[in-house]
């Protein structure tokens, strides 16, 4: 099997295939739609895809022959009834994420949607269940809200290897959260973080993490992006340390990826925070820390240095061994074969780039 690239984008969704060392874009499904995330699952390599179709809504497809054929499943749907706050009915906006749900059960599935629901399937997406007791948690009504969208959403999704059971989540806006049963109870792990944004910034719900990753070389050490810095923790989310750059580039932006067999290495891309969002000094740039975040240094060879107005989105950056890739807001995809050392373009000529995935076919 063939390295893929699934690249999620405004206009449908682009596969990217690795031929003789480069990458070539070589196809491309659901044309003109939307695509919010992509997902390979890793336990039988089943492709998903969600869509955000402007006139009839949020769809979900899996393929179970790599695109050969997709089918349409019903998408997650709140129960009757269900309201984000009083008067406002709750309706799938957006789908943001999408993860397995372990090895020991191989048909369950787990999605994160807008507006802050954790829909779980126990058959493989053929119908979906409203987690109760994270939607009820006390913390929902008044203390999570919207970031960029007009409610919350659950974007990252992480199980823990070591047991499955412990499940842990990043929410925009309300913080990281953690099951350690299986989703039948949920408290926040945000001690250490700061929401500058807040009256109190050291409150224990209402934080922007905006993308929360577990390193697969060490399931204690964990990475997030938050919208007040770069944190990590090394005692599996227990207390959380700023590790952003001081007077540097690396500190507000939506993308982290951590490297595979390094839990201390770690590239993001950054921005101009709040009401800018655009690239520093309009020059495109990825950063890397080889040492859990104490120094940083800028990759800047091979991307626009002036007059660059590309951002990258929370899934759109991905690292395995020496590959890393990333796209843009613009419709630009560049790769690296050397950790990003030097960055070659894929493409220039797509939109915008919702999220990344590293596939095979």
């Amino acid at each position: 099997m063939k390295n893929v690239l699934l690249i999620s984008t405004r206009k449908g969704l682009v596969i990217a295939e690795e031929i003789n060392d480069n990458w070539k874009v070589t196809e491309s499904h659901f044309d003109s739609i939307p695509v919010t995330m992509s997902y390979e699952d890793p336990r039988n390599g089943n492709w998903w895809v969600a869509l955000d179709h402007g006139h009839w809504g949020v769809k979900l497809h899996r393929s179970d022959d790599k695109g050969k054929t997709w089918k349409e499943l019903t998408p997650p749907t709140y129960p009757e009834g269900a309201e984000i706050k009083p008067g406002i009915k709750a309706s799938t906006t957006y789908i943001w994420s999408i993860n397995h749900g372990g090895l020991s059960n191989p048909e369950r599935m787990i999605i994160g949607t807008i507006p802050g629901g954790l829909f779980i399937s126990e058959d493989n997406g053929v119908t979906w269940n409203l987690n109760s007791s994270l939607w009820n948690h006390e913390s929902r009504a008044n203390n999570w809200f919207g970031g960029g969208f007009d409610h919350p959403g659950i974007h990252s999704i992480n199980l823990d290897p070591r047991d499955e059971n412990k499940i842990q989540i990043g929410i925009s806006c309300a913080g990281v959260f953690e099951s350690e049963d299986n989703g039948n109870s949920w408290f926040a792990k945000n001690k250490g973080l700061t929401a500058e944004f807040l009256p109190d910034p050291n409150s224990e719900y209402g934080h922007d993490p905006h993308l929360l990753i577990r390193s697969k070389n060490n399931s204690d050490c964990l990475w997030q992006q938050n919208h007040c810095g770069i944190f990590k923790s090394s005692n599996n989310g227990k207390i959380w340390e700023k590790v952003s750059q001081p007077g540097g580039p690396a500190h507000f932006g939506f993308a982290i990826a951590v490297a595979e067999d390094n839990y201390n290495q770690v590239w993001v891309a950054p921005a101009i925070a709040d009401e800018k969002r655009i690239p520093i000094d309009k020059a495109l740039c990825i950063c890397r820390t080889d040492d859990g975040g104490k120094n940083w240094i800028d990759l800047r060879k091979g991307l626009p240095q002036e007059n660059c107005f590309d951002i990258v989105y929370r899934h759109s950056l991905l690292a395995k061994k020496n590959f890393v890739a990333f796209g843009t807001t613009t419709g630009n995809v560049y790769y690296s074969k050397n950790k990003g050392d030097n960055w070659i373009p894929l493409s220039n000529n797509l939109a915008m780039v919702h999220a990344l995935t590293l596939a095979k076919k």
